[in-house]
């Protein structure tokens, strides 16, 4: 099958980018490099079928080009970081809402009928229901990026009834592991390395949030795309467990050798938007058969030790 990945030089595009060209597949990589990097496709420029297109997705001539003769689209191009929201507002509409906007036109002008999209557990805003299932009513949205996929979200679906497409919409927790760039993991390991004596903590340490590990987002997204069958498939992607900020401060403490004094910021969010808990049922998904094969704990120290092998990827994300 001929596939296009949006975003196919990031954390987790270049990883399905691989995993698709190990399959058979075909790709056509999509990326502006605004934050994907270009030694995360080394294995698959090697691969005779891959082919790269650098251009961002707000540009919808090129994306339209680039997805001719494509059969899937496989959209995660967009902005991840949550935490800066307020200080650029259109920064979230722009990369996440409109660029999907242009890859659905993209996608009905070529006669592409199939997408998947990382959607996140953000579009639930602080529900009440926890752990969060997929048919959870959608609270009042609490940040921009939540809003902005939510409004993602919308715009597939619609699209699915109005002009026949078939979406996978997989809303995921934090993803961990090789080639991550971004988050706490990162935050912390940065700190240590210029100051081991102490490290500064947004919120209270007492958030608890879900996470996973890449491999196994990717294998629950290519499983899902195998087996679910109704024109609008939704599933949360994560761990059925959640841990404390606090865990993964010792966790990461411990792996360092070191004991610094921690300075936290106060109050349960670290920033405006912050969930104070998020934790999704992954029950649909694992009926498919899926279970992932690392702990939360073992993926926060594969990352860590991820990032000890890689100073340039610490370096690039100043």
């Amino acid at each position: 099958m001929r596939c296009l990945v949006t975003g196919c030089a990031g954390f987790i595009g270049s990883t399905l980018t691989e995993r698709l060209l190990s399959q058979g597949h075909q790709v056509v990589g999509y990326d502006n490099f605004s934050t994907g990097q270009d030694g995360f496709l080394l294995a698959a420029r090697g691969h005779a079928g891959f082919r790269l297109v650098h251009a961002d997705v707000l540009d919808a001539t090129t994306l339209t080009a680039s997805m001719s003769e494509v059969e899937f689209v496989y959209h995660l191009a967009a902005n991840a970081d949550v935490r800066f929201g307020t200080e650029h507002p259109r920064k979230d509409l722009e990369q996440n809402t409109i660029a999907t906007h242009n890859v659905l036109e993209a996608m009905r002008h070529n006669g592409v009928r199939r997408v998947a999209f990382s959607s996140s557990g953000s579009v639930y805003g602080e529900s009440p229901l926890i752990p969060t299932p997929e048919d959870a009513p959608f609270p009042v949205q609490t940040s921009l990026y939540g809003a902005s996929k939510a409004a993602a979200e919308g715009l597939i679906a619609a699209y699915c009834a109005g002009f026949g497409l078939q979406a996978y919409i997989f809303r995921l927790v934090s993803i961990l592991g090789e080639r991550y760039t971004h988050g706490h993991v990162l935050d912390f390991y940065r700190q240590l390395r210029e100051d081991a004596s102490k490290l500064r903590v947004l919120g209270n340490g007492r958030q608890r949030k879900s996470y996973l590990y890449v491999h196994d987002c990717i294998d629950a997204m290519l499983l899902a795309v195998e087996h679910a069958r109704d024109q609008v498939n939704i599933f949360n992607v994560g761990c059925d467990s959640c841990c404390e900020v606090n865990d993964s401060i010792g966790w990461i403490c411990a792996a360092l050798g070191v004991t610094p004094q921690i300075e936290y910021s106060g109050g349960e969010r670290g920033w405006v938007g912050d969930s104070p808990v998020i934790l999704l049922d992954a029950a649909k998904l694992r009926a498919l058969g899926w279970q992932p094969r690392l702990t939360i704990r073992q993926a926060v120290l594969a990352t860590l030790e991820y990032l000890r092998a890689n100073p340039r990827v610490v370096a690039a994300r100043r």
